[in-house]
């Protein structure tokens, strides 16, 4: 009797694309119109792609001799776009169940003949209209008079622009290939100091609400990002010289061709 072992393989081991085992390769995997008549919900895609994520992971490594660690990429459709629409569903979901049980309470209907004492827009755009207020800054110039060159207003939207355009252009600025703030300190003081000065210009934009002298709270604007940025650079210049960065740098390298 001979023994035909090596040969069998229960339905456990085979590698099927139906999402009830170990997700087959590429080229045993059926196709995006045959996968469609199945009518496979989006938990089905999401097993799907969550397995063959996995195979592919374990494949690679088992055939790479390369001893740092390995950064996989895999293609957008279907890995990237399952998992992408995974996620926003559960936000949307969550959503919506915190929606229909906690709905917004709607308040009395705005009164057009009164104008409300302190006007303040949505908390996401304070920083914006903080540049609005920078008038202080707007130079009264002697050759004309003792008048300025623009209005305040006109400052203020030019202030929004020049912030705008900054951090528009900072990606193209920093080319590097930094991965953590210790490997560029400079950068990420400036990330920072970015952040601290959205912070204090908000606050300045309600400047009518904060019990603080108004010249000292316009000089904490500005100081406070520009002491921040300066002490996150010293620590994380401090920081890297104890910090092997040519080993962190092979531990993100992409890993070689064949």
């Amino acid at each position: 009797m001979t023994d035909d072992t090596p040969n069998r393989e229960t339905d456990a081991e085979k590698a099927r694309a139906d999402g009830s085992g170990i997700v087959a390769p590429d080229d045993e995997t059926p196709t995006w119109r045959e996968r469609k008549t199945r009518t496979q919900g989006l938990s089905q895609l999401t097993y799907e792609y969550f397995e063959r994520a996995r195979r592919e992971d374990q494949d690679l490594r088992q055939e790479s001799d390369y001893v740092e660690r390995d950064v996989l990429a895999f293609p957008t459709w279907p890995h990237e776009v399952i998992r992408n629409l995974a996620v926003a569903s559960f936000f949307v979901g969550m959503l919506i169940f915190l929606s229909a049980t906690l709905p917004p309470h709607i308040g009395d209907p705005a009164n057009p003949s009164s104008t409300p004492a302190i006007i303040l827009p949505d908390w996401y755009l304070y920083w914006s209209f903080g540049l609005l207020k920078l008038g202080p800054l707007n130079p009264e110039l002697s050759i004309l008079g003792g008048q300025k060159l623009m209005a305040d207003r006109t400052y203020g939207v030019l202030a929004n622009l020049v912030v705008v355009g900054f951090v528009a252009i900072v990606p193209f600025l920093n080319k590097g290939s930094a991965r953590r703030p210790v490997e560029q300190p400079f950068w990420a003081a400036v990330g920072v100091g970015g952040v601290l000065f959205a912070f204090t210009i908000s606050v300045y934009s309600a400047k009518n609400l904060i019990p603080m002298n108004l010249h000292l709270l316009f000089d904490l604007t500005f100081l406070v990002p520009i002491v921040g940025g300066f002490v996150t650079w010293a620590v994380l210049k401090t920081m890297r010289e104890g910090y092997m960065y040519d080993l962190n740098r092979r531990y993100y390298r992409l890993r070689p061709p064949k």
